[in-house]
């Protein structure tokens, strides 16, 4: 761009808006107001006054007059090339055409193979966690009753030997809340495997991601559910956890992808039959 096309440039250099502090002690004035709120008053005070000085400063830097700085232009032989336009012409994608501005995943595995993933995984963690009871409490009701005791109180407060028999409710929270968190995982599945590395996608979300959600839970298993954070043997927890991840993670893998219909266009997503524009215009 010439110098003189613009009404702050000149052959001596080109005026830019001069630096200021002003914003940010205002920014900083207005934080302080807000901290204020929470704490004590004094702090609101010296916000408000640090705000006001900074707002009258700014505007006295931009009115009547902005503040422009002066800048030297470098010398003609260290001044970049003009950009030389072509006079070629190129197509220019439309939205719904070539995958145009898709977002990743562009490509995700059925809804159903998250099902029949968090099913299978959640069969698989319960195998474990039955065998964990049979062996180690001597009882299948244990890890039973130990799921369920965020949802039943009685079981919350439980002594071992309770927690050892059957209780109906607790067998039918415990079903129904595994049977909803395995199906609501896998199909969470069907969204993270494919942005996951190729090839061993199945490997990162069945053996990474089990230990980070584990890693995660673990603040807040007091929260939860207190009778499985003061029982819960961790070892067998994460055994669990992982058996349920590499199972219901590699039955989604195998499944077939779909492409998401955020390429497609609006006839598509209408489900009509329209001739591709191409074809209209031949």
């Amino acid at each position: 761009m010439n110098p003189h096309e613009h009404e702050h440039s000149s052959d001596a250099g080109v005026e830019l808006p001069t630096p200021t502090t002003w914003p940010l002690m205002c920014a900083f004035g207005i934080t302080l107001l807000a901290v204020g709120l929470v704490t004590t008053l004094i702090v609101t005070l010296i916000g408000f006054i640090i705000g006001l000085i900074a707002a009258v400063g700014w505007f006295r830097s931009v009115f009547p007059t902005p503040k422009h700085t002066l800048y030297a232009l470098a010398e003609a032989d260290r001044r970049p090339a003009p950009v030389r336009v072509s006079p070629r012409r190129i197509d220019h994608l439309q939205y719904g055409e070539s995958s145009h501005r898709t977002r990743i995943p562009v490509e995700v595995h059925r809804y159903s193979s998250g099902i029949l993933g968090g099913l299978a995984g959640g069969a698989a963690m319960a195998v474990l966690a039955v065998a964990y009871g049979l062996i180690v409490q001597h009882s299948i009701w244990y890890p039973i009753n130990l799921l369920a005791a965020s949802g039943v109180p009685s079981l919350a407060t439980a002594s071992l030997e309770t927690l050892r028999e059957f209780n109906a409710a607790g067998l039918t929270v415990a079903i129904l809340s595994h049977l909803a968190f395995s199906i609501l995982v896998g199909l969470l599945y069907t969204v993270l495997l494919p942005m996951l590395p190729a090839r061993l996608e199945w490997l990162f979300g069945g053996v990474m991601t089990p230990l980070i959600w584990t890693a995660l839970i673990y603040p807040t298993f007091n929260l939860i559910n207190p009778a499985l954070a003061a029982r819960v043997d961790w070892v067998w927890f994460l055994i669990c956890q992982v058996s349920f991840g590499v199972v219901g993670g590699y039955v989604v893998f195998k499944s077939q992808k779909v492409e998401t219909m955020q390429s497609w266009s609006l006839g598509q997503r209408m489900g009509l039959h329209a001739m591709p524009q191409k074809e209209k215009e031949e």
